[in-house]
């Protein structure tokens, strides 16, 4: 019964969980990041270098060969596929990247200013502690 109370302890931990809720989320948020740059910022930059879409890009660096077969029947070679370098999905996944990575700066910088503003926020004055206001009350007397 040991091992399952230590599991349940450390699943429970709060760190724990904010990292689990945080992969959640940057899974969906990467999905609609990802959303974003193949449907608007791909289409556009594709317009602006002539027209090409970039999920098309590629070279072809192995030509493909159909299945040949004897007059007997039996199969004589295989047939072998085209192989490309798809170079337009890389730049797609480049660009999906910088996206992600800028709006992460713009989150931490704006967190940064967040906590700076804290920083820079007087604190409230401490209140007296009883010894202090003990002997104020007692001066207050002795002027009376």
């Amino acid at each position: 019964m040991g091992f399952i109370k230590e599991f349940k302890d450390f699943a429970m931990r709060g760190n724990l969980i904010d990292f689990a809720v945080g992969v959640v989320v940057g899974g969906a948020f990467g999905k609609v990041t990802t959303a974003f740059v193949d449907g608007v910022v791909m289409p556009i930059v594709g317009k602006l270098i002539g027209g090409a879409d970039f999920s098309d890009l590629k070279y072809k660096i192995q030509d493909g060969a159909k299945e040949v077969i004897d007059s007997v029947g039996n199969i004589s070679s295989k047939a072998t596929p085209e192989v490309f370098i798809k170079y337009g999905e890389f730049i797609t996944t480049i660009i999906d990247f910088i996206v992600v990575a800028f709006v992460m700066f713009l989150v931490i910088k704006t967190m940064n200013k967040m906590k700076e503003k804290e920083a820079e926020a007087p604190a409230p004055p401490i209140p007296p502690t009883k010894e202090e206001t003990l002997l104020t009350e007692i001066r207050d007397l002795l002027k009376k």
